[in-house]
Protein backbone atom coordinates (compact mmCIF):
# COMPACT_ATOMS: atom_id res chain seq x y z
CA UNK A 1 0.00 0.00 0.00
CA UNK A 2 2.50 2.86 0.76
CA UNK A 3 4.59 1.63 -2.30
CA UNK A 4 1.51 2.31 -4.11
CA UNK A 5 0.65 5.78 -2.44
CA UNK A 6 4.34 6.27 -2.93
CA UNK A 7 3.67 5.95 -6.56
CA UNK A 8 0.74 7.97 -6.86
CA UNK A 9 2.43 11.29 -5.25
CA UNK A 10 5.07 10.85 -8.44
CA UNK A 11 2.40 10.75 -10.84
CA UNK A 12 0.57 13.67 -9.31
CA UNK A 13 3.95 15.52 -9.59
CA UNK A 14 4.49 15.06 -13.06
CA UNK A 15 0.48 16.01 -13.47
CA UNK A 16 0.60 19.25 -12.12
CA UNK A 17 4.20 19.68 -13.94
CA UNK A 18 3.06 18.44 -17.29
CA UNK A 19 -0.32 20.26 -17.43
CA UNK A 20 1.35 23.50 -15.88
CA UNK A 21 1.50 25.47 -18.97
CA UNK A 22 -2.37 26.13 -19.02
CA UNK A 23 -2.24 28.20 -15.72
CA UNK A 24 1.04 29.91 -16.66
CA UNK A 25 -0.78 30.94 -20.14
CA UNK A 26 -4.38 31.76 -18.64
CA UNK A 27 -2.46 33.84 -15.93
CA UNK A 28 -0.19 35.87 -18.65
CA UNK A 29 -3.98 36.03 -20.61
CA UNK A 30 -4.85 38.22 -17.54
CA UNK A 31 -1.71 40.42 -17.44
CA UNK A 32 0.93 38.27 -15.58
CA UNK A 33 4.27 37.70 -16.72
CA UNK A 34 5.24 33.71 -16.21
CA UNK A 35 8.59 35.37 -14.64
CA UNK A 36 6.33 36.63 -11.87
CA UNK A 37 4.19 34.38 -11.53
CA UNK A 38 6.67 32.21 -10.62
CA UNK A 39 8.29 34.83 -8.19
CA UNK A 40 4.48 34.86 -6.58
CA UNK A 41 4.11 30.80 -6.34
CA UNK A 42 7.49 29.89 -5.23
CA UNK A 43 7.63 32.85 -2.49
CA UNK A 44 4.48 31.29 -1.31
CA UNK A 45 6.00 27.50 -1.07
CA UNK A 46 8.69 29.42 0.32
CA UNK A 47 7.28 31.21 3.24
CA UNK A 48 4.99 28.02 3.63
CA UNK A 49 7.86 26.11 4.61
CA UNK A 50 9.47 28.88 6.47
CA UNK A 51 6.65 28.85 8.90
CA UNK A 52 7.14 24.98 8.95
CA UNK A 53 10.65 24.80 9.28
CA UNK A 54 12.04 28.20 10.60
CA UNK A 55 15.57 26.95 10.80
CA UNK A 56 16.06 25.89 7.52
CA UNK A 57 18.26 29.00 5.58
CA UNK A 58 20.89 28.20 8.31
CA UNK A 59 22.43 25.40 6.46
CA UNK A 60 23.16 27.59 3.67
CA UNK A 61 25.78 28.94 5.64
CA UNK A 62 27.09 24.88 6.30
CA UNK A 63 26.87 23.55 2.82
CA UNK A 64 27.91 25.90 0.06
CA UNK A 65 26.58 23.82 -2.60
CA UNK A 66 23.10 24.82 -1.87
CA UNK A 67 23.77 27.97 -3.19
CA UNK A 68 24.57 26.50 -6.62
CA UNK A 69 21.13 24.27 -6.02
CA UNK A 70 19.52 27.49 -5.33
CA UNK A 71 21.08 29.03 -8.67
CA UNK A 72 20.21 25.36 -10.81
CA UNK A 73 16.56 25.39 -9.35
CA UNK A 74 15.57 29.03 -10.23
CA UNK A 75 16.86 28.91 -13.60
CA UNK A 76 15.40 25.34 -14.34
CA UNK A 77 11.66 27.25 -13.00
CA UNK A 78 12.36 30.16 -14.78
CA UNK A 79 13.55 28.47 -18.12
CA UNK A 80 10.30 26.08 -17.72
CA UNK A 81 7.74 27.90 -17.09
CA UNK A 82 8.56 30.72 -19.47
CA UNK A 83 8.77 28.48 -22.37
CA UNK A 84 5.83 26.29 -21.98
CA UNK A 85 4.02 29.82 -22.16
CA UNK A 86 5.68 31.52 -25.34
CA UNK A 87 6.50 28.10 -27.49
CA UNK A 88 5.19 24.79 -28.54
CA UNK A 89 4.49 23.12 -25.10
CA UNK A 90 5.37 19.56 -27.03
CA UNK A 91 8.75 20.89 -28.46
CA UNK A 92 9.65 22.58 -25.04
CA UNK A 93 8.69 19.66 -23.03
CA UNK A 94 11.05 17.19 -25.05
CA UNK A 95 13.93 19.88 -25.35
CA UNK A 96 13.74 20.10 -21.49
CA UNK A 97 14.15 16.35 -21.05
CA UNK A 98 17.24 16.23 -22.74
CA UNK A 99 18.38 15.26 -19.52
CA UNK A 100 20.02 12.28 -20.55
CA UNK A 101 22.45 14.13 -22.84
CA UNK A 102 23.27 16.53 -19.40
CA UNK A 103 23.55 14.18 -17.16
CA UNK A 104 27.00 12.39 -18.69
CA UNK A 105 28.97 15.38 -18.44
CA UNK A 106 27.58 16.15 -15.07
CA UNK A 107 27.76 13.14 -13.44
CA UNK A 108 31.11 12.67 -14.72
CA UNK A 109 32.76 16.23 -13.14
CA UNK A 110 30.56 16.66 -9.84
CA UNK A 111 29.75 12.91 -8.86
CA UNK A 112 32.97 11.47 -10.61
CA UNK A 113 31.01 8.94 -12.55
CA UNK A 114 33.21 7.97 -15.53
CA UNK A 115 30.49 7.01 -18.44
CA UNK A 116 30.69 3.52 -19.31
CA UNK A 117 28.90 2.41 -23.37
CA UNK A 118 25.85 2.89 -22.04
CA UNK A 119 25.95 6.33 -20.93
CA UNK A 120 27.26 6.91 -24.18
CA UNK A 121 24.87 5.90 -25.82
CA UNK A 122 22.27 7.28 -24.06
CA UNK A 123 24.09 10.71 -24.72
CA UNK A 124 23.95 9.67 -28.67
CA UNK A 125 20.46 9.00 -28.61
CA UNK A 126 19.17 12.24 -27.17
CA UNK A 127 21.36 14.19 -29.18
CA UNK A 128 19.86 12.65 -32.33
CA UNK A 129 16.55 13.00 -30.74
CA UNK A 130 16.91 16.97 -30.55
CA UNK A 131 19.06 17.74 -33.66
CA UNK A 132 15.82 16.15 -35.19
CA UNK A 133 13.25 18.30 -33.13
CA UNK A 134 15.20 21.44 -34.19
CA UNK A 135 15.42 21.00 -37.69
CA UNK A 136 12.81 22.83 -39.27
CA UNK A 137 11.84 22.94 -42.51
CA UNK A 138 12.68 26.34 -42.98
CA UNK A 139 15.98 26.11 -41.35
CA UNK A 140 19.13 24.67 -42.75
CA UNK A 141 20.73 23.86 -39.90
CA UNK A 142 19.07 22.45 -36.63
CA UNK A 143 19.42 25.01 -34.22
CA UNK A 144 17.11 26.65 -31.34
CA UNK A 145 14.93 28.69 -33.05
CA UNK A 146 13.78 31.68 -30.76
CA UNK A 147 13.32 32.45 -27.32
CA UNK A 148 11.44 29.10 -26.55
CA UNK A 149 13.82 26.74 -27.81
CA UNK A 150 16.91 28.49 -26.04
CA UNK A 151 14.94 28.86 -22.50
CA UNK A 152 13.57 24.80 -23.03
CA UNK A 153 17.55 24.09 -23.31
CA UNK A 154 18.89 26.02 -20.12
CA UNK A 155 15.98 25.24 -18.26
CA UNK A 156 16.58 21.11 -19.24
CA UNK A 157 20.18 21.73 -18.77
CA UNK A 158 19.65 23.06 -15.06
CA UNK A 159 17.02 20.56 -14.28
CA UNK A 160 19.66 17.70 -15.07
CA UNK A 161 22.04 19.70 -12.50
CA UNK A 162 19.66 19.98 -9.97
CA UNK A 163 19.47 16.52 -9.76
CA UNK A 164 23.16 15.65 -9.73
CA UNK A 165 23.54 18.01 -6.85
CA UNK A 166 20.24 16.57 -4.89
CA UNK A 167 22.36 13.34 -4.97
CA UNK A 168 25.53 15.01 -3.79
CA UNK A 169 23.56 17.01 -1.28
CA UNK A 170 21.82 13.82 -0.21
CA UNK A 171 23.00 13.65 3.01
CA UNK A 172 21.93 17.22 4.13
CA UNK A 173 18.60 18.03 5.88
CA UNK A 174 15.68 17.71 3.77
CA UNK A 175 14.69 21.32 4.73
CA UNK A 176 17.92 22.66 3.64
CA UNK A 177 17.35 21.60 0.57
CA UNK A 178 13.79 22.70 -0.30
CA UNK A 179 14.69 26.10 0.85
CA UNK A 180 17.16 26.30 -1.51
CA UNK A 181 14.79 24.68 -4.33
CA UNK A 182 12.29 27.33 -3.30
CA UNK A 183 14.13 30.13 -2.19
CA UNK A 184 16.29 29.77 -5.99
CA UNK A 185 12.64 29.63 -7.31
CA UNK A 186 11.68 32.83 -5.76
CA UNK A 187 14.74 34.57 -6.32
CA UNK A 188 15.91 33.91 -9.80
CA UNK A 189 12.44 34.42 -10.97
CA UNK A 190 12.24 37.78 -9.64
CA UNK A 191 15.43 38.84 -10.69
CA UNK A 192 14.76 37.65 -14.41
CA UNK A 193 11.41 39.72 -14.23
CA UNK A 194 13.21 42.76 -13.12
CA UNK A 195 15.55 42.34 -15.80
CA UNK A 196 13.22 41.72 -18.49
CA UNK A 197 11.17 44.46 -17.55
CA UNK A 198 13.71 46.72 -18.12
CA UNK A 199 14.86 45.52 -21.24
CA UNK A 200 11.06 45.34 -22.37
CA UNK A 201 10.70 41.52 -22.40
CA UNK A 202 8.43 41.47 -19.64
CA UNK A 203 5.31 43.85 -18.66
CA UNK A 204 5.02 44.86 -15.20
CA UNK A 205 2.99 43.07 -12.95
CA UNK A 206 -0.84 43.95 -13.17
CA UNK A 207 -2.69 45.59 -10.38
CA UNK A 208 -3.78 43.22 -7.37
CA UNK A 209 -7.32 41.46 -8.79
CA UNK A 210 -9.28 38.48 -7.66
CA UNK A 211 -8.74 36.99 -10.86
CA UNK A 212 -5.04 36.35 -11.17
CA UNK A 213 -4.43 36.23 -7.51
CA UNK A 214 -6.89 33.27 -7.40
CA UNK A 215 -5.72 31.68 -10.07
CA UNK A 216 -1.82 32.18 -8.98
CA UNK A 217 -2.89 30.94 -5.58
CA UNK A 218 -4.56 27.49 -6.63
CA UNK A 219 -1.24 27.56 -8.56
CA UNK A 220 0.84 27.53 -6.02
CA UNK A 221 -1.05 24.96 -3.73
CA UNK A 222 -1.15 22.86 -6.51
CA UNK A 223 2.95 22.98 -6.72
CA UNK A 224 3.27 22.50 -2.83
CA UNK A 225 0.97 19.18 -3.78
CA UNK A 226 3.36 18.24 -6.46
CA UNK A 227 6.60 19.08 -4.36
CA UNK A 228 5.10 16.91 -1.50
CA UNK A 229 4.37 14.03 -3.74
CA UNK A 230 7.89 14.14 -4.91
CA UNK A 231 9.40 13.61 -1.71
CA UNK A 232 7.06 10.89 -0.27
CA UNK A 233 7.60 9.03 -3.60
CA UNK A 234 11.13 9.65 -3.86
CA UNK A 235 12.10 8.51 -0.52
CA UNK A 236 10.24 5.01 -0.84
CA UNK A 237 10.49 4.06 -4.50
CA UNK A 238 13.72 3.04 -6.51
CA UNK A 239 15.37 5.80 -8.40
CA UNK A 240 14.89 3.97 -11.39
CA UNK A 241 11.62 3.61 -10.85
CA UNK A 242 11.11 7.28 -9.93
CA UNK A 243 12.33 8.24 -13.23
CA UNK A 244 10.12 6.11 -15.07
CA UNK A 245 6.98 7.48 -13.55
CA UNK A 246 8.37 10.86 -13.79
CA UNK A 247 8.78 10.60 -17.38
CA UNK A 248 4.58 10.65 -18.15
CA UNK A 249 5.02 14.20 -17.36
CA UNK A 250 5.62 13.86 -20.96
CA UNK A 251 2.51 12.27 -21.70
CA UNK A 252 0.34 14.89 -19.86
CA UNK A 253 1.48 17.48 -21.63
CA UNK A 254 1.53 16.16 -25.08
CA UNK A 255 -1.67 15.16 -24.59
CA UNK A 256 -3.20 18.43 -22.52
CA UNK A 257 -1.19 20.34 -24.81
CA UNK A 258 -2.45 19.05 -28.15
CA UNK A 259 -6.48 18.75 -27.06
CA UNK A 260 -6.07 22.51 -26.39
CA UNK A 261 -4.56 23.87 -29.29
CA UNK A 262 -0.94 25.05 -27.53
CA UNK A 263 1.34 22.15 -29.70
CA UNK A 264 1.08 20.36 -33.08
CA UNK A 265 2.77 16.75 -33.45
CA UNK A 266 5.17 16.91 -37.10
CA UNK A 267 6.27 13.21 -37.91
CA UNK A 268 9.90 15.10 -37.24
CA UNK A 269 8.42 16.13 -33.35
CA UNK A 270 7.20 12.48 -33.11
CA UNK A 271 10.56 10.86 -34.14
CA UNK A 272 12.94 13.31 -32.29
CA UNK A 273 10.74 12.76 -29.13
CA UNK A 274 11.40 8.77 -29.17
CA UNK A 275 14.87 8.81 -29.49
CA UNK A 276 15.07 11.07 -26.52
CA UNK A 277 12.57 9.05 -24.14
CA UNK A 278 14.41 6.72 -25.41
CA UNK A 279 17.20 7.63 -23.94
CA UNK A 280 15.40 8.63 -20.76
CA UNK A 281 13.80 5.04 -20.46
CA UNK A 282 17.66 3.87 -20.54
CA UNK A 283 18.80 6.02 -17.66
CA UNK A 284 15.44 5.39 -15.73
CA UNK A 285 16.68 1.28 -16.43
CA UNK A 286 18.47 -0.21 -13.85
CA UNK A 287 22.01 -1.69 -14.66
CA UNK A 288 25.30 -2.45 -13.39
CA UNK A 289 27.71 -0.47 -15.44
CA UNK A 290 26.22 3.12 -16.40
Amino acid sequence: MRRQLAAWGLVLNAFVWGVSWWPFRELQQLGLHPLWATAIIYLLALLCLQASKPGAWRALGQHPLLWLLMLATGLSNVGFNWAVTVGDVVRVVLLFYLMPAWTVPLAWGLLGEKPGVRSLLRLALALTGVLIVLKTPGSAWPLPSGLADWLALVGGFSFALTNVLLLKLKNTPDEARAFAMFGGGTLLALAAALGSMQLGLAPAPPALAADWLQLALFTGIAFLAANLGLQYGAARLPANATALIMLTEVVFASVSSVLLGAAELSLRTLLGGMLILLAALLAALPSGKQ
